[in-house]
């Protein structure tokens, strides 16, 4: 049946009062197929404490969306720490379409790791936005000058070699390593992780020679390495990023495998088919503007946009690469 037909009183009824967990088709013409969404303020959830890579997502989806007037409506940002992102996503799951949330790899591998019940199903996937890359690193004095010598010396003795990792096991910089040691064929579940707090304990430990080497985001060890008291030997990205120009990619290194750490934005569940194309057509212009590509630049992450459809299929793919990779190194549920 049409849209338009639907249209009775009894559905405009319904629809004012709202269920919680979506608007629904918030038509003002029926007629011409528009829509008068949004209704009230906008809310970005970012599920962590302020600082990080979740609020930093939120807030500069905010400034951008704000300064280059593609909304009309005053957008704030909610912190809701916990859990891994678990008190955030919850938190949205009772919400209507107004509200949004950041996401990232974690959506997924909180469900293999047994932390978690959520899915990406169980939301509206809106759009993956950017990406950092991953990255291993050693000291500058390390004995290991490429990827080969590192992945030959682990395959020779993987208890042997020490590899500094935060904030926990099941982790894009954790599952990223156990990517490049399975396409080596390296039994991942041998690997001698020593956890730290975060992405700076583990560069410490390595620059106080504690580890061998590390596996992190490239933004982490960007400026030791130009400084010249580490070196990357490889990155996850698909080809060289023009920052660091010297350090080869794992293709290039002989490991067939393209990892990125995205950071992505979803609604709660419900939402209408005019609600999901509004945000694919203002998330789709905030990526073009230039604020948007000076920002990704200054944070050293990399346009890696995608709109709801590409998105939901792209997390489906995510999920199934997890899935390996989390049996893989032993940490399955």
């Amino acid at each position: 049946m049409k849209k338009w037909l639907l249209l009775t009183a009894t559905a405009l009824m319904l629809a004012s009062c709202g269920n919680g967990t979506g608007t629904g088709n918030e038509s003002g013409d029926a007629g011409e197929g528009k829509t008068d969404f949004p209704k009230k303020n906008i809310e970005i959830v970012a599920p962590a404490s302020p600082g990080g890579g979740w609020d930093l997502t939120a807030r500069t989806v905010q400034k951008v969306l704000k300064d280059n007037d593609l909304v009309d409506k005053n957008i704030n940002v909610q912190n809701k720490p916990g859990g891994g992102g678990e008190v955030g996503w919850k938190y949205l799951q009772k919400k209507d379409s107004h509200t949004l949330a950041v996401n990232s790899g974690l959506l997924v591998t909180n469900k293999l790791l047994g932390t978690s019940q959520l899915t990406y199903e169980d939301f509206t996937p809106l759009a993956i936005l950017a990406t950092e890359w991953q990255s291993i690193a050693v000291a500058e004095d390390s004995p290991y000058e490429t990827l080969e010598d590192l992945m030959k010396a682990i395959k020779e003795d993987p208890k042997g070699i020490k590899i500094g990792v935060g904030p926990a096991l099941g982790n894009d910089d954790h599952l990223s390593l156990v990517q490049a040691a399975d396409e080596y064929g390296i039994n991942p579940s041998d690997l001698n992780f020593l956890v730290y707090e975060g992405g700076g304990d583990v560069v410490t430990a390595l620059l106080g020679h504690h580890v061998d080497f590390v596996t992190t985001s490239m933004s982490e060890v960007k400026d030791q390495h130009l400084a010249g008291k580490v070196r990357i030997l490889a990155i996850s990205s698909d080809e060289r990023l023009d920052e660091l120009k010297d350090v080869p990619t794992y293709k290039e290194e002989g490991v067939d495998m393209v990892f990125p750490h995205w950071r992505g934005i979803m609604g709660p569940p419900g939402m209408s088919e005019d609600e999901i194309a509004y945000w694919d057509d203002k998330l789709g212009e905030m990526v073009q503007t230039d604020q948007w590509l000076d920002l990704l630049d200054n944070n050293d992450w990399d346009d890696y946009y995608m709109d709801s459809k590409e998105t939901t299929k792209f997390l489906g793919e995510q999920t199934k690469l997890y899935e390996e990779l989390v049996e893989d190194a032993g940490l399955g549920k």
